[in-house]
């Protein structure tokens, strides 16, 4: 129920995209709005952001890291909602354009639809939070940040003085600054609505702006409240700090020593600035690898591009959110694994233990759902029990 509601309210923080403050600028006025796109123009919108809207490049390497095909396939049924369900089915009802089963990095299951093709990217929406978080575990690393303890005053220091002094970088990821923030997209009047309107202070980022104004509401690391605003904090603490864009900086600890396969692309502000928050396009490999990635505790080209510990850390509980718990940009599963989702149809689902990463991109009908979410869910038990199978 959190984790609709949290996305529901990414709808409305998406919704963003339509005013001036920060608009992801589209290269042509007439574009519709995002969260508005036809069937037909999201089966090809999403592959070809680039096209529509302005980006940012994150490159590749010249090395790709191989994804072989396992000596195993699968092709799981599951029963859902009154009736058997195939992979090919489940794709064709819910507009799937992608699912990518891995395990042990090793391809079970690979699968398109709605015209993609293996060299396409798709883009992510909110998954892009739990990459900007990993960027700070990089910056860390490479001691651009002190650690998760530090203030988020020394990164943004245009916060200082308001409801963010002395909210760490930690109590940030967990969305648990105690800064008072209203994500209701029913709300005109709501902080993620009005942040998009109210002018900047001159010479100062939009959401900085926007954000120091707020007051404190409970003391900071002990409530969770989804707040998309915050995440694009994170993401301009990062670029801060390291005096790289996100886009860089994700090329240099990601995208090119860990060997993706293509360049991908991060939409940016009226500024020219990724949001941390929202909207990295990627081939479907390419969502199976950062899962990987993950999942052998961020090691890219034989060194250690996060702390020692921090994926464990950053996608186990730390926060109580009515769920199964939050980490750092993550979601989790009641199931024991944990998640990076984005509306209409995005996630990367890792299994830790079993050593298994399921991605699935999307065109959902609508943003978000407990009807979508829940044959999601069938899907994905479905696949990890086959997978997990002897």
């Amino acid at each position: 129920m959190t984790r609709i509601l949290a996305l529901a309210g990414a709808v409305a923080a998406a919704g963003l995209i339509a005013t001036s403050a920060f608009a992801q600028v589209p290269l042509d006025p007439a574009t519709p709005n995002f969260l508005m796109w036809s069937p037909e123009l999201q089966a090809r919108g999403y592959r070809t952001i680039e096209d529509i809207f302005q980006v940012n490049t994150i490159e590749r390497g010249e090395a790709v890291r191989p994804l072989v095909m396992a000596d195993r396939q699968i092709d799981p049924t599951f029963e859902h909602d009154g009736r058997t369900w195939t992979v090919a089915s489940y794709m064709e009802a819910f507009n799937v354009s992608g699912v990518l089963v891995l395990k042990d990095g090793q391809i079970l299951l690979e699968r398109y639809g709605l015209g993609r093709q293996p060299a396409d990217r798709w883009t992510s929406f909110s998954v892009a939070k739990s990459l900007t978080s990993t960027l700070v575990g990089a910056a860390i690393q490479d001691g651009k940040i002190a650690g998760l303890g530090a203030p988020v005053t020394d990164y943004i220091p245009e916060l200082k003085g308001s409801g963010y002094d002395g909210v760490t970088v930690r109590q940030l990821l967990m969305m648990s600054s105690g800064v008072r923030w209203n994500e209701d997209y029913t709300d005109p009047k709501s902080d993620v609505a009005s942040a998009g309107a109210t002018p900047a202070e001159p010479g100062m980022n939009a959401m900085v702006s926007y954000m120091r104004k707020l007051p404190r509401e409970n003391p900071p690391g002990t409530v969770f409240n989804y707040n998309t605003g915050e995440t694009d904090l994170v993401g301009i603490l990062v670029a801060n700090a390291t005096g790289k864009s996100l886009s860089a900086y994700a090329s240099e600890k990601i995208w090119k020593p860990y060997g993706m396969e293509r360049d991908a692309i991060w939409m940016v502000d009226s500024t020219g600035k990724e949001r941390g928050g929202c909207c990295i396009s990627m081939t479907l490999r390419d969502y199976g690898r950062v899962g990987q990635f993950m999942l052998e505790g961020g090691m890219a080209d034989g060194k250690s591009v996060l702390p020692q510990g921090w994926v464990a850390e950053a996608t186990s509980a730390q926060i109580d959110n009515g769920d199964a718990g939050y980490g750092y940009f993550w979601w989790m599963n009641p199931d024991g694994a944990y998640q990076a989702t984005g509306i209409f149809g995005q996630s990367i689902t890792t299994y830790r233990d079993d050593g298994l990463v399921i991605v699935i991109n999307s065109a959902w009908p609508r943003a978000t759902g407990r009807d979508l979410s829940a044959a999601r869910s069938a899907l994905i038990t479905a696949v990890h029990g086959a997978a997990a199978a002897p």
